[in-house]
């Protein structure tokens, strides 16, 4: 017995040796995941990152053999949670699920209390997909041509409906503002409900809105969809045109993805990473997103990070020469 102890304290003793000179430290080499995971959400309930975020979370838990909870926390355009997420401990257990603002958040915010290319590792994008261009039936428009046409014709007499100035739908209006050399007059919302509810009356005229909230609206005609965002056209709106077939600078996704706080150890963001590539292939997840209007992506990291950076310097450039504030 005390020569198969030795044995056994011998074995343990080589394969720290290796760990040590492979450079794998101690902690690292445990088994992950050793404690239950947060997805850190920083939108409300009900919208598109959230629930993308809890879809995924019990997949992501049947893979891992560990509970995945999604946990909301809202507040200042994603920062504050953004910022939570950055300061806790780089062990895979504190995940961030990101969401178009975080490419604009840079350009908004006069400071940041984070680096958002620095500070946070990407693990993957997991879904994108089109907004749509939708008008009041009351709007002399039946195509983008025409909603361009008019705007050029009476300058800021269409009434634009966003949600805060750094909304998605806002900057998607200002690119094709820049795009169309148009002029609209914004008018915010404090929620997209609300927004959208307007819309559908004819209280304003346009919005760029997601494909779920007004697919209803759409087939009782009480909307009319005049162009999708995405670069081609999109099954979830069958028949509508993409922007860019009229203005091809134009090309703008929702999308949501996941990151870990900056030092996350590589083989953590790997595992994570084909968790998530298998798991958003699986048919039922697809079908489901589908249905909210979103393509399941399952990228690589480097490929989320060549993302992450390209629309931080696209929604640069527009928020930029638009001069946006969040005033």
């Amino acid at each position: 017995m005390e020569q198969m102890i030795r044995t056994r304290q011998v074995l343990a003793g080589l394969a720290l040796a290796i760990l040590a000179a492979a450079g794998i430290p101690h902690a690292r080499a445990q088994a992950y995941p050793s404690k239950p995971i947060r997805i850190v959400v920083p939108a409300p309930p009900g919208g598109l990152t959230d629930i993308g975020a809890r879809l995924i979370a019990p997949k992501l838990a049947d893979a891992l053999g560990q509970q995945v909870i999604a946990e909301n926390r809202v507040g200042a355009g994603g920062t504050i949670a953004t910022l939570s997420v950055v300061r806790s401990a780089p062990d895979g257990h504190t995940l961030l699920a990101v969401f178009d603002s975080h490419s604009t958040n840079p350009h908004l915010f006069k400071k940041l209390e984070y680096d958002t290319l620095a500070d946070l590792t990407p693990i993957s994008l997991l879904l994108r997909g089109p907004r749509v261009l939708a008008v009041s039936p009351r709007l002399a428009a039946t195509n983008l041509n025409d909603f361009v046409q008019l705007a050029k014709s009476k300058p800021g007499t269409i009434n634009f409906a966003v949600v805060g100035p750094g909304s998605p739908a806002r900057m998607m209006m200002e690119l094709l503002k820049l795009e169309a050399g148009i002029d609209v007059t914004m008018v915010a919302y404090k929620g997209a409900g609300s927004a959208l509810t307007d819309v559908v009356s004819g209280q304003v005229d346009a919005m760029f809105a997601t494909v779920p909230s007004v697919s209803s609206y759409l087939k009782a005609g009480r909307l009319r969809p005049l162009a999708v965002t995405s670069e081609a056209r999109s099954p979830s709106v069958p028949g509508v045109p993409a922007m860019r077939e009229t203005y091809p600078g134009f090309a703008a996704d929702t999308w949501v993805g996941l990151v870990a706080p900056a030092r996350t150890p590589p083989e953590i963001v790997a595992r994570l990473n084909a968790e998530l590539v298998k798991i958003l292939e699986l048919a039922d997840l697809k079908a489901r997103f589908a249905e909210l209007g979103q393509e399941t992506v399952g990228s690589t990291p480097a490929q989320f990070d060549r993302w992450i950076r390209a629309e931080i310097e696209r929604w640069g450039k527009v928020i930029r020469e638009q001069k946006i504030t969040l005033e």
